[in-house]
């Protein structure tokens, strides 16, 4: 690609953002539909001047990564009502120094788990109480699904069940409950600790569906377990693919070339 004065500028905001697979994914879309784009890494620190920042330097979009989901939110112009709802964002339009905020999250979320199940008419048992829980479960509800959340801090995830206006338990209560999914939206399982898991095996055998946020590893004890007792999986790299579909298409207005997002996604994670 040919980066000059007519380039278009996104990109992603957070810190630390080295690691971040968003830039390879974006500019192979971008590529792919010969759009004079480029996505590149923003460092940030401190979240107000760097909206000026944009703004000031005609950036047409961001990613927000962590810590700044929440942060961002005094600083915008306008934000999306389900963004609004969760009391994180991270997705930003930016049109005439006009920042909007957005959550594709949830989008993400709602994709991967329509792989295995339909979610209207499914009761999802949600494991976690934390930023990606949160956005997980008002999706859900904005999808029609049941929600009943768990949590191993149980006050924290009272906290959170009373947001979504849903039931709660503590992890070791879950033993009896008939849900048609489980999703873990903690970070029990992720490397190093990937001999973790979140929820029996015994568990598991009632459960049709499960899906795990974490992608590294891409196959973590929780979904080995799952299929070994029949259960339909469905992996994080899914959620990270289609969250980040949302923002192409919010940003350009385009359809998403998923295919190629995708494939490059998984060399990204040498999962090809």
């Amino acid at each position: 690609m040919q980066v000059d004065g007519t380039t278009k500028i996104y990109g992603i905001m957070g810190k630390p953002v080295s690691h971040s697979l968003s830039p390879a994914m974006h500019n192979a879309a971008f590529q792919k539909l010969g759009l004079n784009n480029i996505y590149v890494a923003f460092e940030v620190e401190d979240v107000a001047p760097a909206l000026n920042g944009l703004r000031a330097l005609g950036v047409c979009g961001v990613s927000v990564t962590i810590p700044h989901k929440q942060a961002v939110i005094p600083y915008l112009d306008a934000i999306d009502p389900v963004a609004q709802k969760i009391g994180a964002v991270n997705t930003l339009l930016i049109e005439d120094r006009h920042i909007r905020g957005y959550n594709t999250d949830w989008i993400g979320a709602n994709q991967a788990l329509g792989m295995i199940i339909d979610l209207p008419a499914s009761t999802v048992l949600l494991l976690g109480a934390g930023g990606a829980a949160r956005a997980i479960g008002f999706g859900l509800q904005e999808k029609g699904a049941t929600v009943i959340l768990a949590n191993r801090t149980l006050a924290n995830g009272q906290a959170l069940a009373r947001d979504l206006n849903c039931e709660c338990y503590p992890l070791e209560g879950i033993k009896d409950l008939n849900v048609d999914v489980l999703v873990n939206a903690t970070s029990v399982g992720m490397t190093p600790n990937v001999d973790a898991i979140p929820a029996a095996k015994a568990f598991l055998k009632n459960v049709p569906a499960v899906m795990d946020i974490v992608y590294s590893p891409l196959e973590t004890r929780l979904l080995r377990e799952a299929k070994q007792v029949g259960c339909k999986t469905v992996n994080g790299t899914n959620m990270l693919l289609f969250q980040g579909v949302a923002q192409f298409e919010i940003w350009t207005g385009r359809k998403a070339p998923v295919d190629v997002m995708r494939e490059k996604l998984f060399c990204q994670l040498d999962l090809k």
